[in-house]
């Protein structure tokens, strides 16, 4: 449900730029970032501070409304105070801290090579192409399995061959990328069907992949078995595949770069008090295995029913206010699961969720959308459009990115939406971008939800693509005869 919606009779009443106080706001909530460099541990105790790479995910690390959390935020700060106490500061009043640096996943690596961290973290396995680029810690958990996870019904897979023309979905920087590769060349050698392997998006995180197989986005992905572990609980509809795996035996591993053996020396002592098997190991696999609920089955046949009985509405009036009408889609089943009948306790009504005052305004001038499906439909995708004409009117920003942040406005209102791309420029991430950028800086300013919001849009929209190209494809097959 939106949780600000602004009226149209208000548009007028928010300034172009943000107000002094607001900028001033904004200026308190940015995080300083540290200048590229590249030294060993005497340079980072000189310094007093050490730069922690992670990716922004529900199980590594995550901000909500500016509390920190998640497994490399806790060990992270199960560093800082073990360093404290081993290599005590020479001035008391300047404590030795660890600082966090969101990065998209495919940037750890590179991002530490440059200088922008000096431990890259995320749960890495480490690998010879991974090695010829860094160097690794010791290992915090060792004998780690890459296990198929499947939707159920997904034929049993029992050795490698079993693999030979399936359709798997991991992320192109990932080991199990890699390792796939290395299978598609023994599958090629035994004169088999390869992989077909599909890149996933690099802010895809893997419990989003499992997530998605869990709620039929998607039929295969490949992730470490302890994060299957992890989800299993919540997740409560995807197959795991344990007759065979695509790797096994794997180490996890902070990454660091070369030629640092100060700092490898230091992890090391770290690791021995901390790695998966001691106290404060088994304590953390244990503290993140809660999570918000699962997103809801956006492909399943009773909505996927749904979808069809108002796909021709959402399709003519996202032609009228140019949006690709599968985005509308997806919000609607967001904001409502499709639902006309849907009211909210501040008044918003059906499969939209708007305001009848809102949509009444003359700016939008469209009635009874508490009783019309199509009028309710109509309304929402205008009160989008405006929203984007007036508030995202930028040559910057790519069409996709345009409408994810027209969402997010939607749901937090305009004004937030500036602060959110005011605080992401003026702490080095892209304002143009949502992904792993904007979407950082409203974790910050108003908490999880909006950043859920939008990412769930995201998710049902890949749902409907694919559950209709299979459609189409399946159709095409009978039509030839197959």
């Amino acid at each position: 449900m939106p949780t600000v919606q602004v009226g149209v009779e208000d548009f007028d009443k928010i300034p172009e730029q943000l107000t002094p106080a607001e900028e001033a706001e904004i200026d308190r909530m940015v995080l300083p970032l540290p200048k590229n460099w590249t030294g060993d541990f005497d340079g980072i105790r000189q310094r007093n501070y050490l730069r922690i790479l992670v990716p922004y995910s529900k199980t590594f690390y995550r901000v909500d409304r500016g509390i920190q959390q998640g497994i490399d935020y806790d060990y992270g700060k199960a560093l800082e105070t073990w360093l404290k106490k081993k290599y005590p500061p020479k001035v008391k009043s300047q404590p030795f801290f660890v600082a966090f640096i969101p990065v998209q996943r495919d940037q750890l690596l590179p991002d530490l090579i440059a200088g922008k961290g000096d431990i890259a973290m995320g749960g890495l396995t480490v690998t010879d192409q991974r090695l010829a680029l860094v160097d690794f810690t010791t290992p915090f958990a060792d004998g780690v399995r890459e296990a198929l996870v499947t939707v159920p019904g997904f034929p049993e897979v029992t050795n490698l061959e079993g693999l030979a023309g399936k359709e798997i979905m991991v992320r192109g920087s990932s080991s199990y990328y890699e390792h796939l590769t290395a299978i598609n060349e023994h599958l090629e050698a035994q004169r088999l069907p390869s992989i077909s392997i599909i890149k996933a998006d690099e802010w895809l995180e893997s419990e989003d992949l499992l997530e998605m197989v869990n709620a039929g986005l998607i039929r295969a992905t490949v992730v470490d078995r302890y994060l299957v572990q992890i989800w299993a609980p919540l997740f409560t509809e995807m197959q795991v595949n344990d007759s065979v795996y695509i790797n096994k035996g794997g180490d996890l591993a902070w990454a660091i770069r070369k030629n640092s053996p100060q700092l490898k020396s230091v992890l090391a002592d770290f690791m021995k008090e901390h790695r998966v098997g001691t106290t404060f190991g088994n304590i953390m696999v244990k503290r993140h295995v809660r999570d918000n609920k699962r997103i809801l089955n956006a492909t399943s046949e009773e909505e996927l029913l749904k979808f069809r009985k108002l796909v021709d509405l959402f399709r003519q009036h996202g032609i009228n206010y140019n949006f690709d009408y599968l985005m509308l889609v997806a919000q609607g089943y967001q904001e409502s699961m499709l639902n006309q009948k849907a009211r909210s306790h501040r008044g918003a009504v059906g499969i939209m969720q708007l305001l009848p005052a809102t949509a009444a305004d003359p700016a939008i001038n469209i009635r009874d959308i508490d009783k019309d499906a199509g009028k309710n439909i109509e309304a929402g995708a205008k009160y989008l459009r405006l929203l984007t004409d007036k508030y995202l009117n930028d040559a910057q920003l790519d069409p996709v990115n345009k409408t994810l942040m027209a969402f997010a406005a939607y749901n937090a209102g305009p004004g937030n939406l500036r602060k959110f791309r005011r605080l992401a420029e003026k702490s080095g991430n892209n304002p143009n971008i949502w992904f792993q950028n904007v979407e950082y800086a409203a974790a910050r300013i108003v908490g999880e939800e909006t950043v859920k919001y939008v990412a769930n849009i995201y998710k049902y929209y890949v749902a409907y693509k694919l559950a209709l190209q299979m459609r189409e494809s399946r159709n095409g097959q009978v039509e030839q005869g197959h």
